[in-house]
């Protein structure tokens, strides 16, 4: 019974925060875009910031741990620090809107302390995992769902290219298209992208020892098991935690954690990932697997495990490869379709239309079009005027 009643009071709470967040709107639509995440007018409220570690321990926990109580300070909420497992049952849990695993390492909590952990979220209580929290409770599946992926591996920390695919959401509307950031880059088991709603995703061909194919999410959010959880793998180093743009993104991830923000987080809302198919039953192909910027896209046979043919749909309007867009490079019939960084321009955005072709936003009833029309392997892919005929039709991954 005392299990129901926190999740009834947390529940109740929750309602009251979303309450004082509508009467903020105008604020927070003005400061979310393209400014940061932050709004001193959120309603007050409690989160936990847990940074127990049976592995390897990050130099970073004092500085992020230093700036979410200076985030709190500013934003309206108290942050209460604890290496303490016992922190997890389900009576202390209640107070507090949100938990964030900062660069947790190993198994940190016993059965009990994760049951008391599972009702928290399963009562509408809110998670933000930070970096290593994806290294954390291997032997718990439950925990790998919410986290979204295990860690695998990572290369050494360099600068890379984050592309921001969802600049709406209160972690990323203050970011530009891209991001450039040093940061160690984490390689996870899986890639969680079918059942996360992905945020920020890594440009594989600008640093070394990427190792997930071209589609590398790299922080994501969903709703999860009752609850709600939002996943950042930046925030190895001490640097990050005095960088403005890194501070708004945990700030923003926080506030929809907690429910004082809001944000479209629904699993399975992350995009799609696999065969672009077309003409002749053949594949969507980049030129050699070639990442280089202007590679052409063409029609090749398919291959079940072809990494040069394996796009992604995130659901923004643009179609991905290699971390990069799929380009329309001009405004007139005959202009080839190449590969590019993404930087958010109408030429990298298309529209599934319902007679099966792609029509890009550039240009005047433009489609992608299989030039020829030819089946041959290399056929060059190009914007043609729209027609519907079977060289413009395409079948994007489900």
């Amino acid at each position: 019974m005392k299990v129901r009643q926190n999740a009834l009071t947390r529940l109740l709470r929750r309602a009251r925060l979303a309450a004082g967040a509508v009467l903020c709107a105008a604020t927070l639509t003005a400061t979310m875009a393209p400014h940061a995440a932050a709004d001193p007018n959120d309603p007050a409220y409690q989160v936990l910031a847990f940074s127990k570690t049976a592995g390897f321990r990050h130099d970073s926990i004092d500085e992020g741990l230093t700036a979410l109580r200076e985030l709190g300070s500013g934003n309206n909420f108290t942050v209460t620090a604890t290496e303490d497992a016992g922190a997890f049952t389900a009576g202390n849990l209640a107070q507090y809107e949100a938990v964030v695993f900062l660069n947790t390492t190993g198994d940190v909590l016993n059965a009990a302390q994760q049951s008391a952990f599972e009702g928290y979220i399963r009562g509408g209580g809110g998670y933000v995992g930070v970096h290593a929290a994806s290294d954390t409770e291997y032997d718990w599946p439950w925990y790998g769902g919410l986290a979204g992926a295990y860690f695998a591996s990572h290369p050494a920390i360099q600068t890379a290219t984050v592309n921001v695919e969802d600049r709406a959401h209160p972690a990323t509307s203050h970011l530009p298209a891209t991001w450039q950031r040093s940061d160690e880059w984490y390689n996870f088991r899986v890639n969680p992208r079918s059942g996360v709603r992905v945020l920020l995703s890594l440009n594989e061909s600008t640093y070394s020892g990427g190792s997930m194919n071209g589609d590398h999410p790299i922080s994501w959010c969903r709703n999860y098991d009752g609850g709600r959880s939002f996943y950042t793998g930046l925030g190895h180093t001490a640097a990050s935690y005095t960088d403005a743009a890194y501070r708004n993104h945990l700030l923003g991830g926080l506030r929809w954690a907690a429910g004082v923000a809001g944000g479209n987080c629904g699993a399975g809302s992350g995009g799609t990932q696999g065969h672009i198919t077309g003409y002749g039953g053949k594949c969507l192909d980049v030129q050699g697997g070639n990442t280089a910027d202007g590679t052409r896209i063409q029609l090749w046979s398919c291959g079940a495990t072809n990494p040069n043919q394996m796009f992604t749909v995130p659901g923004d309007g643009t179609v991905r490869a290699f971390g990069k867009c799929v380009t329309g490079t001009g405004t007139t019939a005959g202009s080839p379709v190449l590969l590019y960084g993404c930087d958010g321009g109408a030429d990298q955005r298309w529209t599934a239309q319902s007679d099966g072709t792609l029509r890009s936003a550039v240009g005047t009833n433009l489609c992608m079009d299989a030039s020829g029309p030819s089946t041959a392997d290399g056929t060059r892919i190009h914007l043609w005027g729209c027609h519907g005929r079977a060289n413009q039709l395409w079948a994007l991954p489900t």
